[in-house]
């Protein structure tokens, strides 16, 4: 049986490292996390606990959609793979049910009760910590032990690496360890594997209900389980197409071997809790409207698009004609229609013919459908800005062997799969020529390399 992890364990850098490589990271991302976990055990000293405190600490990573723009929501499938840039968490159990988090980046401090009343401030990151707090309230009733809790990383905030949902999934497991919730009968009626605690993380985030964990207002947006997922199922140099609602495993395939991930964050913010979040919830809206115009014309309960569109042979195109004479008063047939021929695309074609592609290792025909994505991310979507297209048609100039824009967009990052021997050569390149076309997001961007990482653990 492993011993209890103090705050002592943190004060030798070379053992942190060897526990993260032991768990997947690559040296040299252990070494930058072992020195941001010995930090945040330095910020809980500061604030009074000694070297013999008992801590928790967890590895939270960002998440990097390769291919899925905006189809988990509904029911579709996606690419994904966890980054090795992460959010990092050590934490020590309270007696009473006070949370008070350090951000030990900025020495912002919040402190708040877990009740069902936290007050959080729309946009600021005391948002994801008081939902979680909120939430558990509402489905674990009882005493709930706080936590003292500091965290840093080194994920881009707002770039469209789930860094929100990252701090989702971080915090709750902080609770959810020194609560015990994964031996109450409420979480055992619901949650059986990390796919059902990935969908139900996800829950907690769009303010959904999960079997019969009831929902409440969440953070504000209408999002799916793809970023949790991937935080907390994905491995390590593995590439994952996923299906959600329920979240299914459809297959892996390997990292294509000698290769690397260049991400660019453009700069331009893709927080989904501040001005992204009308765009980012009207595409999420529109998938939703469709299923209940088909579901009021058809007598049908159908969930969500994927299924709408699974329910017969003749689905599809019986659905694109009840939009085409769809009398909505919110959305108009044609931007019903580009929802739905771009969902089609994407989650039905591009995704299972790239996998298919990466399995056989046929890099040439993956580029050739991550480009029809990125090209119908920016026709038929919309979610794209001149920003992250230059990104994807520069670094396609540049010799990546494919690149695209991800997450939620309205901003946020692009992905470029290179060759591991000219990365760095070509990152330098890539970021020059944005600077000079973009200066002013540029001021604000982050470029890095990452491989395919292993999904959240606690040490």
């Amino acid at each position: 049986m492993n011993e209890p992890l103090t705050l002592r364990a943190f004060s030798d850098l070379p053992q942190m490292k060897a526990r993260l490589v032991s768990k997947g990271l690559s040296p040299p991302e252990s070494e930058n996390k072992a020195e941001i976990f010995l930090a945040c055990a330095k910020a809980l000293r500061t604030s009074g606990l000694d070297d013999g405190a008992a801590v928790s600490a967890f590895f939270i990573p960002g998440r990097i959609e390769i291919l899925g723009k905006h189809t988990d929501y509904a029911g579709g499938r996606s690419i994904i793979a966890a980054a090795e840039k992460a959010l990092c968490v050590v934490a020590a159990k309270r007696q009473d049910n006070t949370v008070r988090i350090l951000d030990i980046a900025t020495g912002e401090q919040v402190e708040f009760k877990i009740s069902d009343n936290p007050n959080p401030q729309p946009g600021h990151w005391a948002n994801y910590p008081m939902t979680v707090a909120r939430r558990l309230a509402k489905n674990f009733p009882g005493l709930l032990f706080g936590a003292e809790i500091a965290f840093a990383g080194d994920l881009p905030p707002a770039a469209g690496m789930a860094s929100s949902s990252a701090m989702i999934v971080g915090f709750f497991l902080a609770l959810s360890a020194f609560n015990d919730l994964t031996s109450r009968e409420e979480y055992h009626n619901n949650i059986s594997s990390s796919t059902d605690l990935a969908a139900y993380l996800a829950t907690v985030e769009n303010g959904q209900t999960f079997g019969t964990l009831a929902g409440d207002k969440g953070v504000g947006t209408f999002g799916g389980s793809e970023d949790h997922t991937a935080i907390l199922c994905c491995q390590a140099n593995i590439l994952s197409q996923y299906s959600y609602h329920p979240v299914r495993l459809e297959r892996t395939v390997k990292f294509p071997s000698g290769h690397v991930f260049v991400i660019a964050s453009s700069g331009v913010v893709a927080e989904k809790t501040g001005a992204a979040m009308e765009k980012y919830n009207r595409a999420s809206m529109l998938c939703q409207r469709a299923v209940r115009i088909w579901n009021k014309t058809t007598k049908r309960a159908d969930p969500h698009l994927a299924a709408a569109l699974a329910s017969t042979p003749t689905a599809p195109n019986h659905l694109q004609n009840i939009l085409q004479q769809a009398g909505d008063k919110k959305f108009s047939p044609e931007e019903l229609l580009k929802r739905l021929e771009h969902f089609l695309a994407e989650s039905e074609q591009i995704v299972p013919a790239a996998g298919t592609a990466l399995a056989a290792g046929d890099l040439a025909e993956f580029d050739r459908q991550v480009t029809r994505s990125q090209q119908l991310a920016e026709t038929l979507l919309g979610n794209q800005v001149p920003e992250t297209v230059f990104l994807a048609r520069c670094a396609c100039d540049l010799g990546a062997v494919a690149a695209s824009a991800f997450g939620a967009g309205f901003g946020g990052s692009v992905w470029a799969l290179m060759k591991a021997d000219g990365a760095k050569q070509f990152l330098k390149k890539w970021s020059a020529l944005y600077k000079r076309q973009f200066p002013t997001p540029a001021a604000n961007t982050v470029f890095l390399l990452t491989h395919p990482g292993p999904a959240a653990f606690e040490l």
